[in-house]
């Protein structure tokens, strides 16, 4: 038996994915400090727009789950295994579970359409934390076989700590493969209709933006909202799914690290 959650549990899943690992700096304050491990838990609100029309976004509150030792960082559905740096440039091996996709009934415009669902997506990433800016890249690809696609995300972000408050402003660009780009946007010849002729879809690149605020109520709590947009390539964007350009995110939420 396969266990599968609701799509309206999986959409603000999708928004706390994207933002769990920025909470890396806050989790990692305690082993610079000396400390073996460190471990949080809390309750965050998430939501995302779908760029799918009439999409039923939803709202919906979520545990909040981190962990980090010398060799493994958890955040929610990732997963990081960290390997040796080769000087100042940082390696992990990565995994996460991606939660894009869609079922028919969560628009009017996906009736008839086939169910896209998420995948396990399995990688490497590289970091590198140059002092006024971190650098980050990251290559994964869809091992559970649904989309067989991959995609590449390089990353700059810088945090700034002002007394109690952290800011963290970052920008990436985002490159989504054929596959990826055809599977969650293309419209195959078997569910075209009047209104939503075929598509097949082709490579993208997305730009994305964003900044987390956090505070730190006391030594051991934090809040934060992190507020984001994607800026979708021509490739998604021309689907006949689609009717936004963009994509915003935001996530609010309290973490208790022990």
């Amino acid at each position: 038996m396969t266990l599968r959650l609701p799509h309206s549990i999986l959409r603000p899943l999708a928004a706390l994915a994207a933002t769990l690992p920025l909470l890396a700096p806050a989790s990692s304050q305690a082993q610079e400090a000396g400390a073996a491990s460190s471990w949080g838990l809390g309750l965050a609100v998430a939501a995302d727009r779908k760029p799918y029309r009439d999409f039923d976004d939803k709202l919906q509150p979520l545990p909040l789950l981190t962990y980090e030792n010398r060799w493994i960082h958890i955040a929610g559905p990732g997963v990081d295994v960290k390997l040796p740096s080769l000087g100042p440039v940082g390696l992990r091996l990565r995994s996460r579970f991606g939660f894009d996709g869609y079922e028919a009934e969560d628009s009017p415009w996906l009736a008839g359409m086939r169910e896209r669902k998420g995948s396990l997506w399995l990688g490497a990433a590289a970091t590198w934390d140059t002092g006024p800016v971190q650098l980050s890249a990251e290559l994964l690809a869809d091992a559970s076989g649904h989309s067989k696609g991959r995609q590449f995300t390089l990353k700059a972000e810088r945090r700034f700590q002002l007394g109690a408050w952290d800011i963290t402003p970052r920008l990436a660009l985002q490159q989504q493969d054929r596959k990826y780009v055809d599977y969650y946007y293309g419209v195959e010849g078997t569910e075209a209709l009047l209104g939503r002729p075929a598509y097949e879809g082709s490579s993208a690149l997305n730009l994305q933006a964003g900044v987390r605020v956090g505070y730190t109520l006391a030594p051991r709590q934090w809040v934060f909202v992190d507020v984001g947009a994607t800026r979708l390539g021509s490739a998604i964007k021309d689907s006949p799914l689609v009717n936004r350009s963009s994509q915003p995110a935001v996530t609010a939420g309290y973490l208790y690290r022990f």
